[in-house]
């Protein structure tokens, strides 16, 4: 349902609310990206002109662009607002519209409720008739690329903790866009830091909105990453890197002696927490911060607080974790050290207030030749965190209802468990029911059930806000015993997630 009056109904709602809600927004500017799904530059450039006929600045894109420079550069450029054209990892025929406040964090309420009111009373006019060349040469429209990407180089080259890592432990990477914006940027950022040792997966290196290779353009989708697998066998990679489409997320696999295993986002995120703690400078005055979503795994808190951090929990979803990480800096002095969400995205440090694949790519390979640098695996970092922390598995089944009997279903689904929640689920009792939807201190209220098991395992019901499905997150944690093989720890935790899941499954079907 993208199209040109959806883009410019959508660009005049958000230009009569910025001119109203943001100091001087209009000669600050909105900045507008875009990726290379089909149209995505035709309506970058519809929405480019809605701006200019109302008296902005505008700061367009060259060319395509991952969604991570757009954040950088709202902040970068000091604009009122940004705007980048993607569909991130959904398939072909999708496109979308995502917006960031002068904050360079996504918008939030009551932002949100305000542009889509503008939204549906903003005037519907033609396109305007604006000569683009004539905005570029009086200075309204100021396109950017080359010089923006550096600046957002250099600031990624800060993030890092050892930035003479690759020159001690040389790596060998192996890597794939999935058709996407992210292989240029990507190899010049982690080429500038010595790691020059990196293959992209040539049939998927450019970018193509038709993701000819792949059944679904996701990196956590099985089969997606099947061919930078072969490559990283070919080339004995220490390590497998993928982005999705627009290069807001990062997949990571690492050598398994056979092949390799990718490791789930909440895996990613423990390894780059720990690490990242554990080299953080000491110089630094202000207290570090770890933030996860309420989905993802509980193993984030546990480390923080073993290792004096501050720890913010917040609603699914990047915008809250940005603005989560805002309000801690200025209410506690609090510095984020990271970010993340178990759908493979995460942000480290605060050169973006967004989810970023690229840095977080750069800081990943970091963490990798760190640990061989020191004789080590990165399967035996994981390890040692889960002799500190338990082993802790997570899982997640998404039902599918479609139509408006699906979602008559799935709101009925969510109410048998909110008024009669399961005491017991696989014979675990159940020690504490969350219902997000009743508000409170420490969330915005949202439709969400969390039930907390007797010895840490958890689920988690929500329905999905985007997609026709209820989701239901499933995690166990498994101590592992002194002596004992973390392999077979693991291995109780996987099964006791097997039987966590289809216990669960039986009661949603027989209620």
């Amino acid at each position: 349902r993208m199209n040109r009056v959806v883009v410019r109904q959508t660009s005049a709602g958000l230009a009569d609310v910025l001119s109203e809600s943001v100091k001087a927004a209009q000669s600050r500017g909105v900045v507008i990206g875009y990726d290379a799904r089909k149209n995505s530059e035709v309506f970058a450039t519809v929405a480019a002109k809605i701006f200019l006929d109302r008296g902005f600045v505008v700061f367009l894109s060259e060319g395509v662009c991952p969604t991570p420079l757009v954040a950088f550069a709202v902040l970068d450029v000091g604009a009122a607002a940004g705007v980048v054209v993607t569909a991130s990892h959904n398939p072909p025929a999708y496109n979308g519209y995502k917006v960031f406040w002068e904050n360079g964090a996504q918008i939030i309420p009551p932002q949100d409720k305000d542009i889509a009111a503008a939204i549906e009373s903003a005037k519907l006019n033609d396109i305007p008739a604006i000569d683009l060349d004539a905005a570029v040469r009086d200075g309204r429209l100021r396109r950017f690329g080359n010089d923006l990407e550096r600046r957002y180089r250099l600031g990624a080259r800060k993030l890092m903790h050892q930035p003479k890592m690759a020159a001690r432990q040389p790596i060998t990477i192996a890597y794939t866009p999935l058709h996407g914006v992210g292989a240029g940027p990507l190899t010049r950022l982690l080429g500038e830091n010595g790691f020059d040792t990196v293959v992209v997966e040539p049939s998927q290196a450019k970018p193509d909105g038709r993701f000819p290779t792949v059944r679904f353009p996701n990196p956590e989708e099985p089969g997606a990453m099947d061919r930078v697998f072969e490559l990283g066998q070919k080339i004995d990679a220490d390590l497998v890197l993928a982005n999705d489409p627009d290069a807001d997320r990062l997949a990571v696999a690492i050598p398994d002696g056979s092949g390799f295993t990718r490791l789930s986002g909440d895996q990613i995120g423990a390894l780059l927490a720990d690490y990242l703690l554990a080299t953080r400078p000491t110089s630094s005055t202000r207290r570090p911060l770890l933030a996860t979503t309420v989905v993802s795994s509980q193993l984030l808190e546990q480390m923080a607080h073993a290792r004096s951090a501050l720890y913010r929990e917040t609603l699914t979803g990047f915008k809250w974790i940005a603005n989560a990480a805002i309000e801690a800096a200025a209410t506690s002095n609090a510095e984020l050290v990271i970010g993340y969400e178990e759908a493979l995205g995460y942000c480290i440090g605060e050169l973006v207030r967004d989810k970023d694949g690229l840095s977080a790519a750069l800081v990943f390979a970091e963490l990798c030749a760190h640990t061989l640098h020191r004789g080590q695996t990165l399967r035996d970092r994981l390890d040692a965190i889960y002799r500190d922390f338990g082993v802790h598995l997570t899982g997640q089944v998404s039902l599918v209802r479609e139509g408006k009997t699906g979602r008559i279903e799935i709101a009925e689904m969510m109410e048998r468990f909110r008024q009669t929640p399961p005491t017991t689920i696989n014979d675990i009792v159940v020690s504490q029911v969350r219902d997000l939807s009743r508000p409170n201190d420490e969330l915005p209220a949202t439709n969400a059930l969390v039930f907390q098991l007797k010895g840490g395992s958890r689920v988690i019901m929500r329905p999905s806000g985007t997609e026709p499905k209820l989701k239901c997150y499933y995690e166990v944690r498994e101590s592992v015993s002194a002596g004992e093989k973390v392999q077979t720890a693991e291995a109780r935790a996987k099964h006791a997630l097997q039987s966590l899941v289809d216990a669960h499954q039986q009661q949603i079907e027989s209620r």
